[in-house]
């Protein structure tokens, strides 16, 4: 009875250190940090700097993976993510509406929320914007020329929060939409193809003909530096003041001390000069928000999505 026992402690103490030592190991093969968008915007480039240094700081290889959805937004590369073992090595780079729309509608792979966030890191400079040669200069221009003409726009997806809110200050300002149509990219080509009339879109993606399209609003609280003539949408409707950010997140099932090491990279790369200085360059706000205030951040989203829906539904 007495080897038994002292076998039995033994075998313990060898099982918590062969614990110890693999949760230790991480990372100890490749990790993908999923973009579930094309190549190129703000989420995109930043991503790609916390990858690089991830792979500086561990030793591991780590890249950007884009999961562009195809005219589905971002759920179906949130899906990819929420399907992946909840081991720290799939981790998501995802915008507002994983978190705060995803579970609503109606994706079972998404509901209930799958995720836990890691930070908040970026805000985007969302704007809505059209064509130079559009006959009119700013929200209330277009309201008054979508009462005797039609106006399509451009969108990432009907359900995501800028789509909303820029129905939502339609509707405010006594118009509608008289169709819209979803993209995975909407840029300077989106505009000049004549597809539609009006995008709402990251500022990133039409820096290069910013001098060419008219910018009506932005989606904030706040002007965008590079726009500083262009009034938010908060002033515009105060209702539907609501902040666009794209954070890191993993499974709810993976463990903290990996949660950790990937967070101590990110917030180290998303603080650093470079960052900032591409902050800087784009109007973007670049931080670090920890995962408790971005827990606190959702549940305030998902009561401003849910006013805004019920606005629209009426």
């Amino acid at each position: 009875m007495h080897v038994s026992t002292k076998m039995a402690g033994m075998l313990a103490i060898t099982m918590a250190a062969l614990t110890g030592a693999a949760a230790a190991e991480y990372p100890e093969k490749p990790v993908e940090f999923v973009v579930p968008w094309p190549p190129g915007d703000l989420e995109d480039v930043l991503t790609r700097m916390i990858a690089e240094d991830f792979q500086t700081e561990y030793g591991v290889p780590a890249a950007v993976v884009n999961r562009p959805g195809g005219g589905g937004g971002p759920f179906p590369g949130a899906v990819e993510v929420a399907n992946a073992p909840a081991d720290g090595y799939t981790i998501g780079s995802f915008i507002i509406a994983i978190p705060v729309v995803g579970p609503q509608i109606g994706i079972p792979d998404l509901n209930p929320d799958p995720f836990v966030p890691l930070g908040n890191f970026l805000t985007y400079p969302f704007v809505i914007a059209a064509g130079a040669n559009a006959p009119y200069q700013d929200m209330a221009g277009l309201a008054a020329h979508a009462a005797e003409n039609d106006v399509v726009l451009g969108h990432f997806g009907a359900p995501l929060v800028p789509t909303q809110v820029t129905f939502g200050l339609a509707r405010e300002m006594g118009f509608a939409f008289a169709s819209d149509a979803a993209f995975d990219a909407l840029d300077c080509n989106t505009l000049a193809s004549g597809d539609v009339d009006v995008i709402n879109t990251t500022l990133q993606l039409i820096l290069p003909c910013l001098d060419d399209v008219k910018v009506l609003a932005s989606i904030g609280s706040q002007r965008i530096p590079l726009t500083p003539d262009a009034p938010t949408v908060a002033e515009l409707a105060p209702d539907l003041d609501v902040a666009l950010w794209n954070g890191l997140f993993v499974h709810k099932d993976t463990p903290q001390d990996v949660r950790d090491r990937i967070i101590a990279v990110a917030e180290k790369t998303v603080t650093s000069e470079r960052a900032q200085t591409l902050a800087a360059q784009t109007g973007a706000t670049v931080y670090w928000q920890p995962a408790d205030e971005v827990v606190a951040q959702i549940t305030k989203d998902i009561e401003t999505m849910a006013r805004i829906g019920a606005m629209l539904a009426e």
